[in-house]
């Protein structure tokens, strides 16, 4: 009878092992003084005491995401690195609106077989994430699935945990009438509507990953690809200096008609005008090639607005006074909270 091994059936444990030696040099890098022992273990350790002291009632706030379908514009272009670098800000982003630090990152990278470059590309995109955030990839997984994943297939899926006192949660519920809705610009898709775009490029308008679109001035690849952004830095800044911001929502899949609601109290509603931010010429190109609804475009895509915040209009100039630092956020002042049920109305 014929000898089989894993690596005939599909699986190259020699693959994983040198992607994890490529990697383990830029993931340390991110460790903080907090993180105890290196990459190998059977779980990550971290030491919360020496943090925790800085905190009357520590909150531990978690959450768990990917990126989507992103990864098969990565495919196509055969450029990993943003999707990396969009694994943490997605994630990051979805805690920071409670007013959580982020502290950790997890990464699960799933595909049908194996390549260690691809592997080494991907997490550099983290690990450089991480450095600016100051966040330590703990460490991860990589899963190889012949025949769960077709050929060329990869999944990436982030959990961050972080911490947020009690006190100081921002959870939408001091929300009152009157207050203002202020922006943060996107980058572009960051990583949600991807399903819909490359239906629109690829489809529609028979257009290629290396295509020049003249009405965007870049390619295709440079349009889809552009990372995600990451608010948590002005953010905590702001909340450092004491400015109060009342609610936040990450603008992710359902865009903003489907996210800002969800920080809402009962008897708030939003109104935001159009023309208020920097609306991408990429949403423009998009709708007209499929003479997309408005309330579609705003329910699939962010339409420019990476983050909201809400917050009292006293707040906006000295927090705009700390953005001075961060010159590539500025805050734009896209709305108001009205009498209504938790949603969203654009106006004109």
């Amino acid at each position: 009878m014929k000898t089989v091994t894993y690596n005939e059936a599909g699986v190259n444990i020699s693959a994983g092992n040198e992607a994890v030696e490529r990697i383990k040099a830029k993931v340390e890098r991110t460790f903080s003084p907090n993180v105890i022992g290196g990459l190998g273990g059977f779980g990550a350790l971290y030491d919360l005491k020496p943090l925790l002291e800085n905190y009357v009632r520590p909150v531990m706030v978690q959450s768990i995401d990917g990126v989507g379908t992103k990864t098969i514009v990565a495919r196509m272009a055969g450029k990993y690195d943003s999707l990396g670098y969009d694994l943490l800000s997605a994630t990051s982003n979805d805690i920071l609106v409670m007013g959580a630090r982020t502290l950790t990152l997890l990464d699960y990278i799933a595909n049908d077989k194996l390549n260690p470059d691809i592997i080494e590309e991907l997490v550099a995109g983290m690990c450089k994430a991480c450095l600016e955030h100051n966040v330590s990839l703990v460490g991860g997984e990589t899963a190889e699935m012949p025949d769960t994943y077709l050929p060329g297939e990869h999944d990436l899926v982030g959990i961050v945990t972080g911490l947020v006192d009690y006190n100081k949660i921002i959870d939408g519920s001091n929300i009152k009438l009157g207050d203002k809705v202020y922006a943060f610009a996107s980058s572009g898709l960051h990583t949600n509507g991807y399903s819909l775009a490359r239906n629109l490029f690829f489809k529609q308008a028979g257009l290629n990953i290396d295509s020049y679109v003249s009405e965007l001035g870049q390619s295709v690849a440079e349009a889809l690809l552009a990372s995600h952004i990451n608010y948590a830095n002005p953010v905590h800044a702001c909340l450092g200096q004491g400015i109060e911001i009342k609610g936040m929502a990450h603008i992710t899949g359902g865009g903003l008609i489907e996210n800002i609601p969800r920080v809402l109290p009962k008897g708030c509603m939003v109104e935001i005008k159009k023309g208020t931010w920097p609306e991408l010429a990429l949403f423009q190109f998009m709708q007209n090639l499929g003479n997309i609804p408005e309330h579609e475009m705003f329910r699939t895509f962010n339409m420019g607005v990476g983050m909201v915040l809400i917050l009292d209009e006293k707040m906006a100039s000295p927090m705009k006074k700390v953005l001075e630092h961060f010159p590539s956020f500025k805050l734009y002042q896209i709305g108001e909270v009205v009498p209504g049920e938790p949603s969203l109305r654009i106006i004109p």
